[in-house]
């Protein structure tokens, strides 16, 4: 039969601790960070920037294959004397000209002129099309340096919370030593009242247990500034890192995908490709240059005068409109700087040079990062077999401490020899928390060395 009483009872049992819980912060891991850190940190924005400003550069660089449409208007008023025929004079060129035979009237004319002319390369040997290359290459460079800054930012970030995990357990190792030597204080106190330890112990036990608070303020102070470093990048003070701190003590060396070759699509050497590539194009387009470009050319133009059919002039600014007359024209040309021969070939070389040397700086960075990943992994494994030594030689020194606290509790050895064990015990500790925090720092080393944060962001 069942008892609703008690159902009831668990299901309110049940909901009661449902909202008990409710807005508590759940406890993170460093992976659940980073979302944080690449929707707001401003660094990462600035990157993005940068990228865009390459797209619209190379999308105006584009554009000069098009044609090139130039158009111009002026009103003046001055003298006439010149030469009869049309001419497209350009932007800034005052129209002045006029035929003087057989004119009378005014000595000055007014006169107006509008003309529009096109101009179009149809044919550089290429030149357009490799100014285009190198503008793209200076995007997919931007790109790089965004994911080279990502690799940074993540590294930068495991490295703050990994500090931030070695202080909080600097401070838990501290608190433990602080209770432990308060637990011999009240013994030794007690002992001494009773007359079966002298007084000296008493007050030994309590400068350790003075030096040992005093010691507590200093990591407390470490642990605060570790935290505001990580509130930077992740914009949140409130975290809840109790899981990770238990993974920081005691580190799993599982799912770890390990390669023996750097990539050639890390950001860094990508970027350096793109470099040299951009330079080449450079080179190539500083050979194009120096050969002709031809051209396809254009025009047509309304010109006004204060001078009609009959030779009489007009100085009346309205007249300067009338008498219109329209000439257009139509070509090709071409325009080679001969000069530029030399000049644009020794630039070429320079660029050449220049992409040459980056190549090199290409192989020497794939070097050394080859080099520090193998360093890395040999470092990564021994550090892992430390772990697990100073892991048992905790459990022993701990082992021993109760054994040596019991015998001083029963009076066998004197205060001296347990706060000597315990000193033991308090470094056995203490290294434990110094090899994860190497251990970690290792990995992150690694993560950013192979572009692979997740084992890192997942057990972290």
């Amino acid at each position: 039969m069942i008892n609703y009483h008690l159902v009831a009872l668990f299901t309110v049992a049940a909901i009661g601790l449902a909202f008990s819980s409710y807005g508590q912060p759940r406890p993170q891991t460093l992976g659940s960070l980073w979302p944080k850190v690449e929707s707001t940190y401003s660094g990462l924005k600035v990157k993005s920037s940068a990228i865009e400003a390459a797209v619209y550069n190379a999308q105006a660089v584009k554009t000069n294959r098009l044609p090139q449409i130039k158009a111009q208007a002026q009103n003046t008023f001055g003298t006439f004397e010149g030469a009869a025929g049309a001419f497209f004079p350009q932007p800034g060129f005052f129209n002045v000209s006029g035929n003087t035979t057989g004119t009378s009237g005014s000595a000055v004319a007014a006169n107006s002129f509008g003309s529009a002319t096109v101009e179009w390369e149809i044919f550089s040997f290429g030149k357009l099309m490799k100014e285009y290359e190198a503008a793209k290459t200076v995007t997919e460079r931007r790109i790089n340096e965004q994911e080279a800054y990502i690799l940074t930012l993540k590294k930068t970030l495991a490295e703050r919370y990994v500090i931030l995990l070695y202080d909080q357990a600097k401070l838990n190792w501290n608190s433990k030593n602080v209770r432990r030597l308060n637990e011999i204080r009240q013994l030794t106190t007690g002992l001494s009242k009773a007359g079966i330890r002298p007084a000296a112990d008493s007050l030994l036990a309590l400068s350790s247990y003075n030096q040992s608070l005093g010691d507590n303020e200093r990591f407390v102070g470490l642990k605060n500034a570790s935290l505001i470093k990580l509130t930077e990048l992740s914009g949140d003070a409130d975290l809840d890192y109790s899981l990770s701190l238990s993974h920081f003590n005691r580190p799993r060396n599982l799912g770890r995908n390990t390669t023996n070759a750097i990539a050639d699509s890390h950001p860094l050497l990508a970027g350096l490709k793109n470099e040299a590539a951009y330079y080449s194009y450079n080179s190539e387009i500083q050979k194009k240059a120096s050969l002709p470009s031809i051209r396809i050319l254009g025009g047509y133009a309304v010109r006004g005068s204060g001078i009609n059919p009959s030779g009489q002039v007009s100085a009346r600014w309205k007249d300067g409109f009338s008498n219109t007359t329209g000439n257009y024209l139509i070509g090709i040309g071409a325009v080679w700087n001969v000069t530029n021969l030399k000049t644009n070939s020794l630039k070429s070389h320079a660029y050449l040079q220049d992409a040459q040397s980056t190549l090199y700086q290409h192989q020497q960075y794939e070097l050394s990062m080859q080099s520090d990943l193998s360093a890395v992994y040999t470092k990564i494994s021994q550090q892992y077999k430390q772990l697990e030594k100073t892991s048992t030689a905790m459990e022993q020194a701990e082992d021993a401490y109760e054994m040596y606290l019991a015998r001083y509790r029963s009076g066998l050895i004197a205060l001296s020899e347990l706060l000597q064990i315990r000193q033991l015990l308090e470094s056995a500790e203490n290294n434990h928390i110094e090899a994860a925090k190497q251990y970690w720092l290792l990995i992150a080393y690694e993560s950013a060395l192979t572009t692979d944060f997740e084992y890192l962001f997942n057990n972290l």
